[in-house]
C-alpha cells in the first residue's frame, strides 16, 4: 500500500515487476507511488493501472487534468498499437474505465509514446521509449475487460531490459 512503504522498503522486496494499482485522488497524492516509480523504473518493469497509469505520466513529465467524461464503471472501445502488452490482443478491444482524470496529450514528454486510445482521442495507453514502463488507464482486471488476464500475462512477460522471446 502506497501509505505504508517507504521507497527503501520497496526496494528491499526485489521485485521482478512493479504494479502501481488504482486508488482515489491524483498521482501527487497517492503517497509514495510516484516516489517508488522513480525510484525503480530503470530498473524494473512498471505497469501502472489507472492512478498508477498517471503516476507513470506525471513521473515523466506529462500532465494530469479532468478527463473528457466521467468514466465510472463503463466499458469503452479501445484502440492500441498491437505491441508489448497489447500483443495478441483484439484491437480494437473493450475496457473497463473508472476515472475522472486523464494524461493530457499535449504534455507528452519525448519519451514518452501513445499505446492505446479511445476514438475521442483519450489517451488509454502510455509506453516509455526507452525503459520497460509502460500504463493503463482502463482496468484490466475489471470483468469489464475481456481481454485483461491476457494484457497482464504480457506484462509479466517483461524482462528488465525487454520483452521476452
Amino acid at each position: 500500500r502506497h501509505d505504508r512503504i517507504t521507497v527503501p522498503e520497496a526496494r528491499a522486496l526485489e521485485p521482478t515487476h512493479l504494479v502501481v494499482s488504482p486508488g482515489p485522488g491524483r498521482p501527487e497524492e497517492a503517497g509514495v507511488s510516484m516516489a517508488v516509480i522513480e525510484a525503480m523504473i530503470a530498473t524494473t518493469p512498471v505497469l501502472g493501472v489507472c492512478l498508477g497509469h498517471q503516476a507513470l505520466a506525471m513521473v515523466c513529465g506529462a500532465n494530469v487534468e479532468p478527463a473528457r467524461s466521467l468514466m465510472h464503471g463503463k466499458a469503452s472501445t479501445v484502440y492500441h498499437d498491437s505491441r508489448t502488452l497489447y500483443e495478441g490482443l483484439p484491437n480494437p478491444m473493450r475496457a473497463g474505465r473508472y476515472h475522472s482524470l486523464a494524461v493530457t496529450d499535449g504534455s507528452l514528454p519525448d519519451e514518452l509514446a501513445v499505446s492505446a486510445y479511445t476514438s475521442d482521442g483519450e489517451i488509454m495507453g502510455l509506453r516509455h521509449e526507452s525503459l520497460r514502463a509502460e500504463g493503463v488507464q482502463f482496468h484490466p482486471e475489471s470483468i469489464l475487460t475481456p481481454e485483461g488476464d491476457r494484457l497482464l500475462r504480457n506484462f509479466l512477460d517483461f524482462d528488465a531490459v525487454g520483452v521476452s522471446s
